[in-house]
């Protein structure tokens, strides 16, 4: 009996926490490269339709963006609102693929990221 409640709470306890991790951890940065930009244009507004008829509107930007150590790779992506502009922003690509992303502050780019972002702006 004591084994079988022992086994139960184990395996409860085991459902919790991975709801728990599934709610609080974004899957699609595990295993990305960070890359960052500084939103210097407007986005492409795109026009779409999903399956159901329903129209929705999204914003394609393409960047120059830069990681940890200054190297530089041409970054498209797209976000359902316009973004802010001169915001910075940490993107994650897997392969060729932006993943996913955030807006940071300037003080969280690594420097080298940081130089090269204040010189692509001047």
């Amino acid at each position: 009996m004591k084994k079988g409640i022992t086994a139960v709470a184990v395996v409860v306890i085991a459902l919790v926490g991975f709801v728990v991790f599934i709610q609080n951890v974004n899957v699609n940065r595990i295993g990305a490269q960070q890359y960052y930009v500084q939103i210097n244009q407007d986005g492409k507004r795109i026009e779409d339709k999903s399956d159901s008829g329903q129209k929705y509107v999204s914003y394609e930007y393409t960047q120059e963006g830069f990681d940890s150590k200054g190297k530089e790779k041409v970054l498209t992506f797209t976000a359902a609102k316009e973004l802010r502009k001169d915001a910075y922003l940490r993107i994650y690509v897997k392969g060729n693929d932006v993943s996913s992303y955030q807006e940071v502050q300037a003080d969280e780019l690594p420097e080298q990221a940081k130089q090269k972002l204040e010189g692509a702006v001047k």
